[in-house]
């Protein structure tokens, strides 16, 4: 790789992790919380630690089907031992008598006197009669056994506060048995896009739509991706391109939600209204990004009507994404998603605004170096390399359908055929 030039002519752009940094320090994380079911809490952030009061595994219990008996009961290959009782799932045997086995099924407990299993492949049973067995192989004491808190202690923090809820997690929950659990509210998301030119699909069919149109992407995915990180979405649909119709929207939004999200009209155009709109209403505190796609991004804060019962002087979180559909998606993963994390209550410790990057070889060149961090569409190959999506345009979302990852790429760096780059999963950004 060339190294990067030093930047010449006006000052430079804020960089993406000075961005990433200024947006984490303005948010302070939602305290509401609420008591939802175990089963409706998937992707939701604990309001609290989530301590044992009980052991997992309750007590020590078999991992196989097989045999339960004393491993000092069998010093050689071939002893036969008498099957004293049965023991499945569920139910408690008695005291081992020495000198006999258990048959014993997965889960159920070891009788005492016990202390080790023998599965079922390495006995034979003696003539046909299942009261008396072959141990095949000398047990060492302890195998296949699990033992009492092995998986949870009692008083153990079992989840901390601030984690955001897997289906792993969800089914450690109801190992402890909790039906339900507090998490904190959902933060409530307000979104519309800006643009004459937009056409909602369904209003419209392909072959009616008028020159200069085009269908409304954005959208979609944006809304799909917010609700996925656990917001409550109000959609405002389509808002004109006007003044008086953006300001509108905005104070309507401002209210009653915790962040303003809007697609297009954050540029310098004559019918970009988005930030002056917002510069009316509040503050814009974050404009432009040095990255590609994605230099249209701004954040700033919209000031709530105190009748509206909000507290005087309170403002509502603002943040406007670039209308290119790539530079809006790429900007939600790598800028919205963090910060909508630490909103809900997710430590900053957890919080990794990029993913951690793996090396691979590029089987592909970039001749032309930009000034900007750029992050290039590609995906992994069957010879351990990455191809390149072949239009990097910001309005081909075909290639975030197409690419698997993202190549990070410094301003003022070519890539020649097989130099190692840093590749960012899109299964990381999106999880």
């Amino acid at each position: 790789m060339t190294a990067p030039k030093s930047p010449t002519g006006r000052a430079p752009l804020m960089s993406l992790d000075q961005a990433q940094a200024d947006l984490l320090s303005r948010v302070d994380a939602i305290t509401a919380s609420e008591t939802v079911a175990t089963f409706e809490a998937d992707g939701r952030v604990l309001a609290q630690d989530l301590v044992s009061v009980l052991q997992v595994p309750p007590n020590d219990n078999s991992s196989m089907d097989g045999y339960a008996l004393r491993a000092a009961d069998v010093t050689e290959p071939g002893q036969v031992l008498r099957v004293s009782q049965r023991i499945a799932a569920g139910h408690i045997g008695t005291s081992l008598e020495p000198g006999t086995c258990a048959r014993i099924f997965t889960g159920a407990p070891m009788p005492p006197g016990a202390d080790t299993v023998v599965m079922q492949e390495d006995t034979v049973e003696v003539g046909g009669d299942i009261h008396a067995v072959h141990i095949q192989q000398v047990p060492e004491p302890g195998q296949w056994v699990r033992r009492a808190g092995e998986d949870v202690t009692r008083g153990a923090v079992v989840l901390a506060q601030g984690e955001r809820l897997s289906a792993a997690s969800l089914g450690l929950a109801a190992s402890l048995g909790l039906a339900h659990l507090a998490v904190r509210v959902r933060p409530r998301v307000a979104m519309f896009s800006t643009g004459d030119e937009l056409v909602m699909p369904g209003d419209v069919p392909p072959e009616a739509m008028k020159p200069g149109t085009i269908y409304n992407s954005n959208r979609f995915f944006l809304r799909t991706l917010l609700q996925r990180l656990g917001c409550e979405v109000s959609d405002l649909g389509i808002v004109p391109d006007r003044r008086d119709a953006t300001l509108a929207a905005l104070k309507t939004a401002a209210d009653h939600h915790d962040l303003i999200l809007t697609s297009g009209g954050v540029s310098v155009g004559e019918e970009d209204h988005v930030k002056p709109a917002v510069q009316q209403l509040g503050s814009l505190d974050l404009w432009q990004i040095g990255m590609k796609p994605g230099k249209p991004f701004a954040y700033g804060t919209v000031r709530r009507d105190a009748g509206a019962g909000a507290a005087a002087g309170e403002a509502c979180h603002f943040i406007g994404l670039p209308g290119n559909p790539v530079s809006s998606f790429v900007t939600f993963l790598l800028l919205v998603r963090p910060f909508l994390l630490q909103l809900q209550g997710v430590p900053a410790s957890r919080i990794h605004a990029l993913p951690a990057a793996i090396t691979l070889p590029a089987h592909f060149t970039v001749a032309r170096a930009d000034k900007r961090r750029e992050f290039l569409r590609v995906r992994r190959n069957a010879a351990g390399g990455l191809d390149l999506f072949p239009n990097q345009s910001s309005g081909v979302l075909t290639s975030m359908v197409w690419g698997d990852g993202l190549v990070d790429n410094p301003a003022g760096t070519t890539i020649a055929h097989g130099d190692p780059v840093s590749y960012i999963s899109l299964a990381d950004l999106l999880a």
